[in-house]
């Protein structure tokens, strides 16, 4: 009977977004798995926290402030990720904003280009960078953090117009970069519980029902890992019950 096996022992990840909620939990779990990690976003101070909280585990971290939205710092990220680990295994495109919540009709230019700039074109110029890398190693894995807003209207209007992007950034890759063995995939979470998110989730009947930060760093894990090796172009929903929600 075959083993799957989950271990990310002696692979090296960079989870941007990495300071707080879901992208501290799965660079934890990576950690947790035997990976070395490096964490990146806009604050030092709470991604050294996290590279500290990783170290305790027994791995390798790196914390590198950096914006997902300006490209020459994003170039900067890979070389210093490359210079001190040699290599990148796992990308995890995890950084997000959504500084504008009201309706379409209302939204200025400025919304539609910070949201998009964050969610959509960052992780696609990271990506591209980190996907030469991968082809040069013979191969590596990429997850998106797209959103179950992505997948269907939701009342987060250009949020849910730029993850819907991720979702189809995700197959477009997964099909090109197939032939690098590079594997595309990604994670579309609904109400997770989190502070960032506790305006969804305040006034919820059952807030305890909630998926946890924890929860998509394990879906994180198995799409990292070879138990998921035949999996890519893949978009999977982590939601409390039918519908997402």
């Amino acid at each position: 009977m075959a083993i799957v096996n989950i271990s990310l022992a002696g692979k090296k990840a960079l989870v941007t977004g990495g300071s707080r909620g879901i992208g501290r939990a799965i660079a934890l779990a990576f950690a947790e798995q035997g990976a070395d990690v490096a964490v990146s976003a806009r604050k030092l101070p709470d991604l050294e926290a996290v590279a500290g909280e990783i170290k305790a585990i027994g791995r390798k971290s790196l914390a590198i402030s950096s914006h997902v939205a300006k490209v020459e710092e994003t170039k900067a990220l890979v070389e210093q990720v490359k210079k001190e680990f040699g290599r990148i295994d796992i990308l995890v495109n995890n950084a997000g904003t959504n500084p504008y919540s009201g309706p379409l009709i209302d939204a200025e230019e400025w919304a539609w280009d910070v949201t998009n700039n964050v969610n959509i074109k960052g992780p696609f110029m990271l990506s591209l960078m980190v996907a030469k890398l991968m082809r040069d190693q013979g191969g590596g894995n990429i997850i998106n953090i797209t959103s179950a807003a992505g997948l269907r209207p939701s009342n987060l209007h250009i949020y849910s117009i730029t993850k819907a992007a991720v979702v189809m950034m995700t197959r477009v890759m997964a099909r090109e970069f197939a032939p690098y063995n590079i594997r595309v995939n990604a994670i579309a979470p609904g109400v997770i519980k989190t502070r960032l998110s506790e305006m969804l989730w305040r006034n919820n009947p059952n807030p305890d029902a909630l998926p946890q930060p924890e929860d998509v760093g394990g879906t994180a894990v198995y799409l990292a890992s070879d138990a998921s090796k035949h999996v890519t172009g893949e978009v999977i929903l982590i939601a409390a019950g039918p519908g997402g929600e």
